[in-house]
């Protein structure tokens, strides 16, 4: 029970962490300051916050208080999408299909979209956008890694 407990106030301390970062980030309360969100959204990344995780990856992606880089993007995304994040998954997908900060990879894309589909309003006109640059071999890989698909936990 001792265990539960903490685990539930580390996960609270992640939440806490990660909305003072969104507060500096957005400037609510205190001066906007991109690279003090970053920092308090690596804290909270780095506690396995998917959250943190998917607004550290947007702060590399964008170059927002962090250098701008992508493969360093890829994996805050992943990280948070492995988690079944739906943002995650839904730009992981996008950079999968640009091949930004990962090699371009229409079946990974094409399986990112399908996963978030239901709750990432990009991810179907994504994935339709793919249909039409895709083999059928491809689209029934990549279905089927969606359905083999399973979310890791914290």
């Amino acid at each position: 029970t001792a265990l539960k407990y903490r685990l539930a106030a580390e996960k609270e301390i992640a939440v806490v962490r990660c909305n003072i970062g969104a507060s500096y980030y957005h400037g609510e309360g205190v001066p906007q300051d991109y690279a003090e969100a970053a920092k308090w959204f690596r804290l909270a990344a780095e506690q396995g916050l998917s959250q943190a995780q998917y607004n550290l990856g947007y702060s590399y992606a964008a170059g927002e208080g962090v250098p701008q880089d992508y493969a360093e993007a890829v994996k805050w995304y992943r990280l948070a999408a492995e988690q079944g994040y739906a943002w995650g998954q839904g730009v992981l997908g996008q950079c999968y299909k640009e091949g930004a900060g990962v090699k371009q990879d229409d079946v990974l894309a094409y399986m990112w979209f399908d996963i978030a589909m239901l709750r990432y309003e990009g991810a179907y006109s994504n994935k339709a956008s793919l249909d039409k640059r895709m083999t059928p071999e491809q689209i029934a890989e990549a279905q089927k890694l969606s359905r083999e698909w399973k979310p890791k936990s914290q």
